[in-house]
């Protein structure tokens, strides 16, 4: 096999609401744009929104849950996306901004439909986890 691509479709129960919370909060931008489907793209990253219970979903996945989905944002300055969406934009953390001993310096807010984004810097791991890496 040749992969040729690989990126994240969220399924949903409101397509509209889930693309513009991707594209007016975390500046995603709309590729393409159905009523049931939207495909958006930033920094040459992807994600699509689906309709849950599309005709496309296999009927005996007629709708699927977001539980224990994080969709990890990985950005250079976490403490300014942190202003942006917390401060400014008023997205209540659900992970209030912290450095972990494993190498990353992250906050968690809800996304729609209970997905939860993670915006992320990568920061030096303390020596207890320094060894895990590869």
């Amino acid at each position: 096999m040749t992969l040729t691509s690989l990126y994240p479709v969220l399924m949903t129960d409101d397509v509209p609401a889930t693309a513009a919370f991707f594209t007016q909060l975390l500046g995603f931008d709309t590729t393409f744009a159905a009523d049931w489907y939207v495909s958006l793209t930033r920094d040459g990253f992807e994600l699509a929104v689906l309709q849950a219970g599309h005709p496309t979903i296999p009927a005996s996945y007629p709708r699927a849950t977001s539980t224990g989905l994080l969709v990890n944002l990985e950005v250079d300055d976490v403490d300014a996306e942190y202003a942006t969406l917390v401060t400014e934009r008023g997205l209540t953390p659900l992970l209030d901004i912290r450095t972990e001993d494993f190498g990353q310096r992250h906050f968690i807010v809800a996304g729609p439909d209970g997905v939860l984004i993670d915006v992320i810097t990568p920061v030096p791991p303390t020596a207890e986890y320094a060894a895990a890496f590869g």
